[in-house]
């Protein structure tokens, strides 16, 4: 496959909530035209699909999400020129977490949290989505708070039984995140920890990697790489962070670690959407302009994988072989270093998109539509 036809088959999911209201803990800035329903995010999430061609599913976050027919609302998807993407699960916003969901101490609660996570199978069947997202805010604050090992059993119950519910063509995709809200230990803190569990459950538990979820110097790009290895790379929730798990645009701040990122997935021969790994955005734009910044985030992840799609496999080969340090560091930046922008501008042209997706959707004049549609109601948010 030519690295024309790797960008043509390149597929990117969209997350419903980053077309919502959503920001910081401090302050969430309303804008005009926000959705206010389900149905109006997926409108949204389409017309991204439409002016860059690589977005073609939409994640939903239940129960932000909630509607009374999953089936319908996919068949509205479908009319949109889109599908339902994965389902992710919330069991982190109900008082009842306050101690956890599937760790709680209390069995009510971690009955409660179980039974959401088969309600979002259930929803899996109606829509025809094969993928489960779980994460976990469950941690403890303080020493002594709770048993580390029976949180971890607890945990593991809990997957286990939403684990033999899943359909044939269904899998789960277990996330992780270092710390927040749990501040003393976190129940699923690091991807060696998703990588247990899902060794333990077997073949349809996978690790999703949030690329904003480490710490401080972590070398995401050997996390791909191992988990390529293993077979246990499910998906990624791409974004960008200064700091901790900021859901900024992906590229945003580090677009190098993008490139690298990529060039693992383009060295382990997993770009290609038939090999199942789900390449999902996971992002709140609080400040920017939402349908863009998205659009700007799904062009940011295609220069990335076009620029990792030069690389000079043999040559790199042939150096690391000879021990040549320098040459092996040249071939990997001389492919960073070209403007691929040209590249794709010339791909979306002869695929019939406009070569500037941003400007082509600047001048649609979609959003001073949707925010005359849109004045009325209650706009969608976390929560909603």
């Amino acid at each position: 496959m030519t690295s024309t036809d790797a960008l043509k088959r390149q597929e990117i999911e969209l997350p419903s909530w980053a077309f919502g209201n959503s920001g910081t803990r401090f302050k969430v800035f309303a804008q005009p035209g926000v959705p206010r329903s389900p149905q109006e995010k997926i409108a949204d999430a389409a017309v991204v699909h439409r002016f860059t061609g690589v977005a073609p599913s939409v994640a939903l976050h239940i129960p932000w999400d909630k509607v009374d027919d999953y089936a319908e609302l996919a068949a509205y998807a479908k009319e949109q020129g889109v599908r339902l993407g994965a389902i992710n699960s919330n069991v982190f916003q109900d008082d009842d977490y306050k101690l956890g969901s599937v760790t709680n101490p209390d069995p009510r609660v971690r009955r409660k949290a179980t039974d959401h996570l088969l309600e979002c199978v259930d929803i899996m069947d109606a829509t025809g989505s094969r993928d489960l997202k779980l994460w976990f805010s469950d941690g403890t604050n303080y020493p002594g708070q709770d048993d580390i090992q029976d949180r971890q059993d607890r945990l593991a119950t809990a997957l286990k039984e939403v684990y033999d519910r899943l359909g044939d063509d269904q899998r789960m995709l277990l996330e992780y995140k270092l710390f927040e809200p749990a501040f003393y230990t976190t129940d699923v803190p690091d991807w060696g920890t998703s990588y247990a569990h899902c060794l333990e459950l077997g073949p349809k538990a996978t690790v999703c990697i949030d690329t904003g979820h480490h710490a401080p110097g972590t070398n995401i790009e050997f996390i791909v790489a191992f988990l390529l290895r293993a077979k246990k790379l499910g998906a990624f929730d791409f974004n960008s962070r200064f700091y901790a798990d900021d859901d900024l645009m992906v590229g945003s701040a580090d677009p190098f670690q993008l490139f690298r990122i990529m060039s693992e997935i383009v060295r382990g021969d997993a770009l290609d959407p038939d090999r199942g790994i789900a390449f999902m955005l996971d992002q709140c734009h609080n400040i920017e302009v939402k349908i863009p910044a998205i659009i700007r985030s799904v062009m940011n992840v295609q220069e990335a994988t076009a620029k990792a799609l030069l690389v000079d496999r043999d040559a790199l080969k042939k150096a690391q072989l000879e021990g040549d340090v320098l040459e092996a560091n040249a071939v990997v930046m001389d492919a960073y270093n070209t403007d691929v922008r040209p590249l794709l501008a010339e791909l979306r042209e002869s695929q019939g998109l406009d070569p500037e997706p941003i400007k082509a959707y600047k001048r649609s004049g979609y959003f001073e539509q949707i925010v005359k549609d849109r004045a009325d109601g209650q706009q969608a948010g976390w929560g909603a």
